[in-house]
């Protein structure tokens, strides 16, 4: 039993020295991008009704979710994703805002997945959602905006994989297939399982040209959006609500280029994803050489109808921070710890503490990461230390300098030494 206390539950981890700086570097850097493009942040509870977290799940999800009884026997869950509490908080204290609304969260998300590279049972996500508009340039600032994101956290080689659920399920629609089987067939499609989505739909009742049809949009995808968009038309070009689809989805991908919003962007009619709530543009984002998506979003018009909400429009994104934070390691950027200045300070007597205390707060307060060696080591020893920890500068006090106002600033880089005022500590560490 001792044993189980000393390992994390599975799928849960420990985030230490670097990997916790990096997760906390990618979180500065989201709420960054939501003040610059003026999204408020929220905070919604980690615990909630289970019924608001199933509602439009889908299926693979709800089986996935933290469910249990509390004390009071009410059936709650841990929040798999943050869109279901951000809409219930809109429906219900935020009816009267202005619109659009902008809203940012970001936190701890919990599935009861099977844990593997990428994928755990507690992972963080920032997340951006507009509510209000149903006009494609809000479709056009979540991608926007998640493309700015990307860039301010330095990812490179990054792909949109986008499409419109809206094109399939007005093929689906056509025949008369209910929404509950046209979900079964989109969570199909998102798990890649075409030729089961295609049975599927037929025993649901397409028809032999709808099917025709919807093969022929599994296969409809590429690199060059204008392409892809003319070749989407003339498939759906006998169902007008998929051809409005079609259009909007045009429209989208026409204006992310015209406002020179660089982009690569890989364009497929048949991509849907999981979630049920999803009404119409659909994306997620892949890191090449990385089988993994780092974020995901799209259009959700009937989520907030749900909670009794009236129907509001919306969009919006996820990005996951933990997958962002692997795919910059893999890609060989280094933690943001290594990149700072990073000062130790060595009283060499004990009567110099006070004196170490206070060149310490004096560079706190300037901004420079501080930390007072409190072990009583030698000299040696500490700095043997603070080489091996990735410490920049060494500031040693001793008795003969300090009468003069000076201190020795050690280079631990270049392994370099010399003597400086107490004035000109700053600017030197700061060269």
């Amino acid at each position: 039993m001792a044993s189980e206390f000393r390992r994390t539950v599975r799928g849960m981890r420990d985030l230490v020295d670097g990997e916790a700086e990096n997760l906390r570097f990618i979180e500065q850097r989201a709420r960054k991008i939501s003040k610059l493009y003026g999204y408020n942040e929220v905070i919604t509870p980690l615990i909630e009704h289970y019924e608001l977290l199933a509602a439009k799940l889908g299926e693979e999800n709800r089986k996935r979710m933290f469910v249990f009884k509390d004390l009071g026997g009410r059936k709650v869950a841990l929040r798999p994703e943050f869109t279901a509490s951000v809409a219930r908080l809109v429906a219900t204290k935020m009816q009267s805002a202005p619109r659009p609304l902008r809203l940012f969260s970001v936190g701890s998300l919990y599935r009861y997945d099977e844990p593997q590279f990428g994928r755990y049972r507690e992972f963080w996500q920032a997340n951006y959602e507009l509510f209000g508009s149903n006009r494609p340039e809000a479709d056009v600032e979540i991608l926007a905006l998640t493309n700015s994101l990307l860039k301010e956290v330095g990812l490179k080689n990054y792909f949109f994989k986008i499409g419109h659920v809206g094109i399939l399920r007005s093929v689906l629609s056509y025949n008369g297939i209910a929404e509950e089987q046209q979900n079964s067939i989109m969570q199909l499609l998102d798990k890649k399982q075409f030729d089961v989505a295609l049975e599927t739909a037929k025993n649901a009742g397409s028809s032999k040209s709808s099917l025709n049809t919807l093969e022929t949009l599994l296969n409809i995808k590429g690199r060059q959006p204008d392409i892809v968009i003319s070749e989407i038309y003339e498939a759906v070009k006998s169902y007008s609500k998929a051809l409005d689809a079609a259009e909007n989805l045009g429209e989208i991908i026409s204006m992310l280029k015209a406002g020179c919003v660089d982009v690569d962007l890989s364009v497929e009619a048949g991509f849907a994803r999981g979630l049920e709530y999803y009404t119409g543009m659909v994306f997620e984002v892949f890191v090449v050489d990385m089988d993994i998506a780092v974020g995901g979003g799209g259009r959700y018009d009937k989520l907030i109808g749900l909670f009794g909400g009236g129907q509001v429009p919306a969009v919006g994104v996820a990005l996951g921070v933990d997958r962002l934070s692997l795919a910059l390691q893999k890609q060989g950027q280094k933690s943001q710890r290594s990149e700072e200045n990073r000062v130790l300070i060595i009283a060499i007597e004990n009567s110099l503490l006070g004196q170490a205390l206070k060149i310490s707060n004096m560079l706190r307060e300037r901004g420079v990461v501080v930390e007072l060696e409190t072990m009583g080591r030698s000299v040696s020893k500490a700095l043997s230390d603070a080489d091996r920890r990735g410490i920049t500068h060494a500031v040693m006090i001793g008795s003969k300098e300090i009468k003069d106002n000076m201190v020795a600033l050690r280079f631990m880089k270049e392994r370099t030494q010399e003597i400086v005022p107490i004035e000109r500590l700053f600017e030197k560490i700061g060269q």
